[in-house]
Formats: C-alpha cells, structure tokens, sequence
C-alpha cells in the first residue's frame, strides 16, 4: 500500500477590502442635514394639509383630502393677501435692483473713503428685521416722534401718518432698506469682473455711456443680476418680522402676506391644517416665481446681446 504524500503551500491571505470615499460622499453628511432639516418638515406638513386639524381639539384630525387647499382657492380674500405678496416682493426687488446698480456703479469708481463707505453700506443689512421694524415706525415714520413728521413740521406741513395711509408703501421701502446692500455688493462684485480692455474699446468706437451699459454691462451683469433676483425673491416672499413689528398686517389686510397669512391661521386661530396647506402652496409659488425670473433675465440677457 503507497501512501500519495500531501503538500502544503502557504497561501497569502485574502486581501481586505478597504473602503475608499469617492469624493462625492464627502457631501453626504450635508446632504443627510439638509434632508432632515428641510424635507422632512416640508413632507409632514404636506401631510397635516390634507387634514382637518386644530389645536383646540388636538384629538380629531379627520381626513379632509384637498378641501383645505379649496377653502384657501376660493376664498376671495386670500386673492388681496396673494396680490400683496406678489406687490410686496416685486416692488422691493425693483427698487433694490436699481438703488443698488446705481451703488455698484459709485463705488466701482476711485475715490477717498471708498472702504469706509463699503462698510457702512453692510450695516443696514445686518439689523434684524423686527428691530428694523420698530426703528422705521417709531424713529422714522411716527406721526408725532417720527423724523419724517419733524421734518414736515419744520417747513410749515402737516406730519403724514404712513403706516395707516401708505402701509405697503411704507413696508416696501423698510425692506429696501434692509436688502438693498445685498443687491449692491453682488452687482459690485460682477462690475469689478468686467474686463476693462472692452469698456476702453467701446469709448475708442466712440459708444456713449448708455451704450456701454446696454451692450456691455448689463449683459455682463446677467449672472449676478439673477444671484440678486433668486436669492431676494425666496427672501422677500417669507418676510414676516418687518410686518409683524410695523403694521401686523394692516389696516385691515393692506400689508399682510402669505407668511404673515400662514403665522394667523397657526397660531392664531390654530388651524394647523388650514396654515401647512398654505405654506405649501407658498413653496410652490415661490418656486414657480423664482423660475420664471430667472427665464425673464436671460432672455432680456439674450436679447441684449445679440441687439
């Protein structure tokens, strides 16, 4: 009997797998932040629309499906608070444009204390809302306290109550005020990338001023114009503390918004499903806003250059 000998070999072992992040999962945990602060709530309160639900009898919620986003729909006094919230925003947007194209231009120039006056420039936008609020109604626009009416009693007129007679007048240029250094630093940003070579060709070719703007800036300006536009618009459709601490969405509902709409239903009368119904519709108006903006602006940018 023959015995077939057994050889052995030492077989490296396995290698491990070792587990290598690709660049893009380094945005993950942004990701993960954003999903859990932003979605998940929009989704909930996606899910509280479509119920009859209200604090003050926490336990019925019955299912109601679209009536809440029909009572919002039909009811002809939330057209007036969509209107003024279309009013209120496109109207700060256009005076932050121009005030703050016509900054942009100045400060681009040399002058002594140009960095001085950058900086106060930016104070205005820090100021928190309601204290903006409170400075411009009592400071500002007070009928009896206000500059305004001391100045108007200095000249021998009569002080002007603009919160009660002008309210989204009033409003509109308090938030003007607020965003209007925004407007200007990002334009100024964008006027500093123009190259100087084509503003010198222009005046060589012997293009006027208004020429150099129309065919030269303004289309140059198109990027920065439409960061202004985006991100002014998501902001000036959710303003709430300007008109809390001025008007509180009067007289009657002359100054009330969409956002100072949803803050009544909640808590005020409580009515959760009433408010989430109209904040999604908010997001989707704001959404579709925004995107048609920015289509606006780059067509007018086509047209500019190809005119």
């Amino acid at each position: 009997m023959t015995t077939v000998p057994v050889t052995t070999t030492n077989a490296p072992p396995a290698p491990r797998r070792q587990l290598r992040l690709t660049p893009v999962a380094l945005i993950w945990p942004a990701m993960l932040y954003l999903i859990v602060t932003t979605q998940v709530p929009f989704f909930m309160t996606v899910y509280y629309s479509f119920f009859r639900y209200n604090l003050v009898d926490p336990s019925s919620r019955p299912f109601v499906g679209l009536e809440n986003y029909r009572n919002l729909l039909s009811d002809p006094q939330n057209l007036r608070i969509l209107i003024n919230t279309v009013v209120l925003a496109g109207g700060t947007l256009l005076i932050t444009l121009v005030i703050g194209a016509v900054l942009a231009t100045l400060l681009n120039r040399d002058f002594f204390g140009r960095a001085l006056l950058r900086t106060l420039l930016i104070s205005s936008f820090l100021v928190m809302p309601v204290v903006t609020a409170v400075v411009w109604k009592n400071m500002l626009l007070s009928p009896t306290s206000g500059l305004l009416a001391w100045l108007a009693q200095s000249v021998g007129g009569t002080p002007v109550d603009w919160l009660g007679q002008y309210p989204m007048l009033s409003v509109i240029l308090m938030i003007a005020w607020e965003w209007t250094p925004f407007a200007a630093l990002i334009l100024l940003t964008g006027l500093q990338s123009l190259p100087e070579d084509q503003m010198e060709a222009a005046r060589l070719d012997g293009a006027s001023p208004m020429q150099e703007f129309r065919h030269i800036v303004l289309p140059h300006w198109t990027q920065a114009i439409q960061v202004v536009v985006l991100m002014e618009t998501i902001a000036l459709l959710q303003v709430y503390g300007e008109i809390y601490g001025s008007t509180s969405g009067g007289p009657g509902i002359a100054t009330t918004n969409l956002p100072y709409f949803i803050y009544q239903k909640a808590f005020a009368e409580y009515n959760i499903g009433l408010a989430s119904a109209a904040g999604v519709l908010t997001v989707i108006f704001t959404n579709v806003l925004a995107v048609y903006l920015l289509r606006l602006i780059g067509r007018t940018a086509t047209r500019n250059r190809e005119g």
